[in-house]
């Protein structure tokens, strides 16, 4: 065998040794790529589709019959996040909602019998509905009515609408309209007669009454021309 210098072996060792060496420099220069993040120049774009402030208008809700359409953005906003903060009842602001931003609320009226005009056998008050609020609204087609006892009891069927054409009537403050009640008179048609103690009124689209002390008398609640009619309302008294 032959024989190697010491000199020789330790070349041969550091040879090796740095060759081992590069071999691990490559690599770790290799994973440097994906190692300490780097710090790009620049601002970050906000991101999209962000929560938008919504408000709801003073004196918006039906109770206190405002004209506000409902909650509204403060910000055009798109996408679910405009869902989420009622933008969407703002929109689409057509005849509908007009009529009911303005339409007198129970609320704001005060309710009133005129008095009785005879004729033909028949008995004819007219129900006065008057703007008692400081605003203009309107009323469109036909109140409501029932006669009711002490203890609130209704006396006799719902009146019947008469034929007619329901138009808008525009009411400022302290302005009336009015709908015509009617029924035969119970000595002539012999109808089963009762003497209300009240007649209750519902404006029209309304859910709540006005109640009006009844001082018209006996009216008919069955038997023979027992019905009672009601005409659309139309500006004024009907006095």
């Amino acid at each position: 065998m032959a024989h190697t210098s010491p000199t020789h072996h330790r070349a041969v060792l550091l040879a090796s040794a740095a060759a081992v060496l590069g071999l691990l420099t490559a690599c770790g220069n290799d994973g440097g790529a994906t190692g300490s993040p780097r710090k790009v120049s620049g601002t970050a774009a906000p991101a999209t589709g962000a929560p938008t402030t919504a408000t709801t208008p003073t004196g918006g809700t039906e109770a206190s019959g405002g004209t506000g359409t409902g909650r509204t953005a403060t910000a055009a906003a798109t996408g679910p996040s405009a869902a989420r903060t009622g933008a969407g009842k703002s929109a689409g602001t057509g005849k509908a909602t007009a009529a009911a931003s303005t339409r007198c609320h129970t609320s704001e009226l005060r309710a009133s019998v005129g008095r009785n005009n005879p004729g033909a056998g028949q008995e004819n008050f007219p129900i006065v509905l008057t703007n008692a609020s400081g605003r203009t609204c309107t009323l469109h087609g036909y109140p409501g009515a029932a006669f009711v006892d002490a203890a609130g009891g209704q006396l006799g069927p719902d009146p019947k609408r008469s034929e007619g054409s329901p138009t808008t009537v525009t009411l400022k403050p302290g302005r009336s309209a009015w709908a015509g009640l009617s029924f035969s008179n119970p000595e002539i048609s012999g109808a089963r007669t009762a003497t209300p103690a009240a007649l209750i009124v519902t404006p029209p689209d309304e859910r709540d009454h006005l109640t009006v002390t009844w001082t018209g008398g006996r009216v008919p609640v069955g038997g023979n021309a027992s019905s009672v009619f009601l005409t659309v309302l139309s500006p004024g008294t009907g006095a």
